[in-house]
């Protein structure tokens, strides 16, 4: 997992992005470290990376609005946010902005280490031959492998969410998709912040599946999802 994986990290305290770009570098990971949110984008743009560690409250650009610009180049790298609060509005915007997880301040190493190797393995490819899956969904094809959604000679790159995420629905079409199922298959953890967050994946997938207005993915009060296509 560790191999030649590189990380943007962005933090504004000089002593604290120390602390956790050594920490970074020594478990094996490649980092370069921003002082901003201006400097992180310049860097972004010039490098390659394969997830991305950002403070919410920066100097010159915050992270919701680098998240959001960094999105425009790559839709599909991951993105965690470090931020001191806590508020379920705040963290509901950090996912709104692009975010993949996000870490609450005071945090310990382990804890951020356990998220980013979750984060990372989530957005590797599948590969084993049992995850290879091909939908067909109304006049959309799927291709879970690929994380595709092609529909006419439209193609839309997923993120590695809503890829997870449409393909339970379409293993579930035209049957309820259990909320706390989903959660735990996806998020690892039905907590209310996830429960946000896959909320607004689900709008995401609705606005990617619009081209098609048999589908519908519609919200089952304490239950779930019903994923279906309108005859």
């Amino acid at each position: 997992m560790k191999k030649d994986i590189k990380i943007l990290l962005a933090e504004d305290d000089v002593n604290l992005g120390n602390l956790l770009s050594d920490y970074l570098r020594a478990k094996g990971y490649k980092t370069d470290l921003a002082i901003n949110g201006d400097e992180a984008f310049t860097l972004f743009a010039k490098g390659s990376y394969d997830l991305c560690l950002f403070d919410v409250m920066m100097p010159v650009k915050d992270g919701y609005t680098l998240a959001k610009e960094i999105r425009k180049i790559n839709e599909n790298i991951p993105i965690i946010f470090l931020t001191a609060k806590s508020m379920k509005e705040d963290t509901l915007h950090g996912f709104e902005s692009g975010a993949d997880d996000y870490i609450t301040k005071p945090f310990s190493m382990e804890e951020l280490l356990a998220r980013i190797t979750a984060v990372l393995r989530r957005s590797q490819p599948q590969t084993k031959e049992e995850e290879v899956a091909l939908f067909t969904i109304g006049n959309y094809s799927f291709d879970y492998q690929k994380r595709m959604l092609k529909i006419k000679d439209e193609e839309q790159k997923l993120t590695s969410k809503e890829n997870d995420l449409l393909r339970l629905l379409a293993l579930n079409q035209g049957k309820i998709l259990e909320r706390t199922y989903a959660l735990k298959a996806i998020w690892g953890d039905d907590n209310y912040f996830n429960a946000r967050s896959m909320d607004v994946y689900i709008a995401k997938l609705r606005k990617h599946l619009n081209k098609d207005e048999r589908i519908e993915i519609m919200n089952v009060h304490g239950r779930g999802f019903r994923f279906f296509i309108h005859e």
